[in-house]
């Protein structure tokens, strides 16, 4: 796996590229982020499986924010180039609401005419250096760019739910805000992918994951995450992972991409 950083100008929206290669076939577990995902394949084959079903990954396209854990399947020799987008900054080159790609990965026809599709996806593919083909697609995110800045309400709420590590009501997380739960909801949806309640799940268990330390109890841990039922922690976490708490923190740490 290898990370390039955005330019100056997409560094407001774009947190990371990534380029993986998988010179072996290769399955690997995926967890929740809290970023929408653009795709594209260089090379090779790339499906998903969640829940039994298999499903192939398209050529380029765009990934929503999840709630279950998913496991990619690259092929023989496989390559794909990713685009991590900071919470929110997808929302700036695609006009339609995040939400409503919530656990999909969608072809890219679904957001430009097939023409222009087309023509991005030969670009990209013509490119013999990971920095020409990074170079091409800034190209057309730039020119995609709608001129929207951050909504600093939305940029608000990230942070507070951030600060509590996911850990709080909603009805606290709108106190002092000059804006209604309803409506504030509704614009979270649309900008960031997923409702605030989602959203700080999603966090919250990724500080639990990362914070983890075999020098303390699962109980304890859940507890220190705001986790006080320990058969609800469980199910919860065996959603966003795919496995119980015990399973999944003494098998070796899988790489998780997305």
């Amino acid at each position: 796996m290898r990370r390039y950083s955005p330019s100056e100008f997409l560094k407001p929206f774009v947190q990371t590229y990534l380029i993986i290669e998988s010179h072996e076939e290769l399955k690997n577990t995926l967890i929740p982020g809290s970023s929408v995902v653009l795709f594209f394949k260089i090379r090779g084959s790339v499906s998903e499986l969640e829940e039994g079903s298999e499903t192939r990954t398209p050529l380029f396209g765009l990934s929503g924010l999840r709630r279950k854990a998913r496991i990619a399947h690259y092929s023989k020799n496989s390559s794909m180039l990713l685009v991590l987008f900071k919470e929110g900054g997808a929302s700036s080159f695609f006009r339609e609401p995040m939400h409503e790609i919530f656990g999909m990965g969608l072809s890219m026809e679904n957001f430009m005419q097939s023409s222009k599709v087309q023509e991005i996806e030969e670009k990209l593919l013509e490119a013999k250096t990971d920095q020409e083909r990074i170079s091409r697609l800034e190209s057309i995110l730039v020119s995609e760019w709608r001129g929207s800045g951050f909504d600093p309400l939305i940029r608000e709420t990230i942070r507070r739910i951030r600060a509590a590590k996911g850990d709080l009501r909603i009805a606290d997380l709108v106190k002092g805000m000059p804006i209604s739960r309803d409506s504030l909801e509704k614009k979270f949806r649309q900008i960031i992918g997923t409702s605030p309640k989602q959203y700080a799940g999603i966090i919250r268990m990724r500080n639990l994951i990362d914070s983890y330390s075999p020098e303390k109890s699962l109980t304890e841990t859940a507890i220190q995450a705001g986790f006080f039922d320990q058969a609800h922690f469980i199910k919860d976490f065996k959603i966003f992972t795919g496995q119980t708490p015990k399973e999944f923190f003494k098998s070796p740490s899988p790489r998780r991409f997305w």
